[in-house]
C-alpha cells in the first residue's frame, strides 16, 4: 500500500508505519442504491492508505429484496473496477491486495432483519461475500432486542438457530447496535469469537449505542474486538477530533487489552441522507440521541490517529493491532 498522502507533517515512523501495516475498516455505508455514483469514493480508502474495508448493505428496516440489490450493485461495480478494487473473500485476500495496492472489499449487514425467519439465507449471503452481521439493529427482530428497546427480552429461540448457522458457515456474530442482555447472550452461545464491529466505550459517553465495560469484557473473553466508531455523537460532545477518537481507544484497550481493539469509523458517505433519517425515522434513532449535523472521522484522518497513538507511546506493534492485525486474527479465526 502506498504511503498516506496529503499531509506533509506524517514522520518517517508514521508513513513506514501505515505502508506496512494492515489497515482494516471494519464498517462503512453507502447509499443502498446508484452504485455507480457512491462507489468511487472508496478511492478515498485508498489513498488514505486502507488495504479492507466493509460495506454495509442493510439494517432494521431494509427488505430483502432492497439489500441484494445493494449487493448486486456494489459487486458489479468492483468487477468493473478491478484494477484498484478486489472483492475479497478470505484474509489471504487481504494480504494480496496489501502488496498490490489494491483496497480489498467485504460486505455486512447491520441486523438479521434481512435475513427475516430464513437462516438458509445465511451462507448465500455469505457466498456474496458478507462475512459479519449484527444480531439487531438498534430495535428488536426475530433474533433478539436492540440497544433502543424499552425493554431487551433477549435471544430468542431463533436467534440461536442464526447463531448455530453462522458459526457453521463462518460468518462473525457482532453485538453492536443489539441490546445489552442479548448481547451477553449471544455471547455465552458462540463458540467462537463475537466482535462489537462499531461502537465506543458508555463510560466515556452515556449513550445507549455505546458499550459498557463488562459487555466490552465479555467480548474480549470469547476473543472479540471492539472496533472503535468515528461517530462524535458516540465518541461524545458530538467531537469527531482526533484527540477524541485516541481517548476511546486507549479507554478500550485498558479495559479489553491491547489485542481487542480495532478501528470501525462507521463512516456514512450520505451524510444528507442520513439527517433525513434522523429526522423521519425516530423509532429506528430516537431523537433524544442523535442529530442532524453528526460529525464523523473521515477515511484520512487514520494517520493522524496513528500519529497521535505513537505520541502516546504505544508500540509500532501495537499500533498495527489496532489498524487491522486483531480483525485479522478474527478472520483467519472464524472465516471459512
Amino acid at each position: 500500500m502506498a504511503a498516506p498522502r496529503g499531509n506533509s507533517s506524517l514522520s518517517s515512523r508514521v508513513s513506514a508505519l501505515m505502508r506496512a501495516a494492515i489497515v482494516w475498516e471494519n464498517h462503512c455505508c453507502m447509499p443502498f442504491e446508484d452504485a455507480n455514483r457512491w462507489m468511487p469514493q472508496l478511492q478515498r480508502y485508498v489513498e488514505a492508505g486502507f488495504d479492507s474495508v466493509h460495506i454495509n448493505i442493510g439494517d432494521s428496516d431494509v427488505p430483502l429484496e432492497r439489500a441484494i440489490h445493494a449487493l448486486a450493485g456494489y459487486r458489479a461495480w468492483i468487477h468493473q473496477n478491478s484494477q484498484q478494487f478486489v472483492l475479497a473473500s478470505s484474509a489471504a485476500d487481504i494480504i494480496d491486495a496489501h502488496h498490490s495496492g489494491k483496497l480489498a472489499v467485504f460486505f455486512d449487514i447491520e441486523g438479521a432483519h434481512v435475513i427475516g425467519r430464513d437462516p438458509a439465507l445465511i451462507p448465500l449471503f455469505y457466498e456474496l461475500g458478507v462475512r459479519w452481521m449484527l444480531m439487531a439493529y438498534n430495535c428488536a427482530n426475530a433474533v433478539g432486542g436492540g440497544c433502543h428497546d424499552t425493554v431487551d427480552e433477549g435471544l430468542t429461540e431463533f436467534g440461536r438457530r442464526v447463531i448455530a448457522e453462522m458459526d457453521r458457515t463462518g460468518m462473525i456474530k457482532d453485538v453492536a447496535h443489539t441490546g445489552y442482555k442479548t448481547a451477553m447472550q449471544v455471547i455465552e452461545c458462540s463458540e467462537v469469537p463475537v466482535n462489537i464491529s462499531h461502537s465506543n466505550p458508555q463510560a466515556l459517553n452515556d449513550h445507549p449505542r455505546c458499550v459498557p465495560d463488562d459487555l466490552m469484557k465479555a467480548c474480549a473473553a470469547t476473543g472479540g474486538v471492539l472496533g472503535i466508531s468515528g461517530l462524535g455523537i458516540f465518541l461524545g460532545g458530538n467531537d469527531s477530533s482526533t484527540a477524541n477518537m485516541v481517548r476511546s481507544i486507549e479507554y478500550a484497550v485498558e479495559i479489553m487489552g491491547i489485542d481487542h481493539v480495532g478501528l470501525g469509523l462507521d463512516y456514512v458517505f450520505d451524510q444528507g441522507e442520513l439527517s433525513g433519517d434522523f429526522a423521519v425515522k425516530t423509532h429506528i434513532w430516537p431523537s433524544a440521541y442523535y442529530q442532524a449535523d453528526t460529525q464523523f472521522v473521515a477515511p484520512e484522518k487514520i494517520p493522524d490517529i496513528v500519529e497521535a497513538l505513537l505520541g502516546k507511546g504505544f508500540r509500532d506493534e501495537d499500533v498495527a493491532k489496532i489498524l487491522g492485525d486483531n480483525f485479522m486474527r478474527v478472520a483467519r479465526q472464524v472465516w471459512k
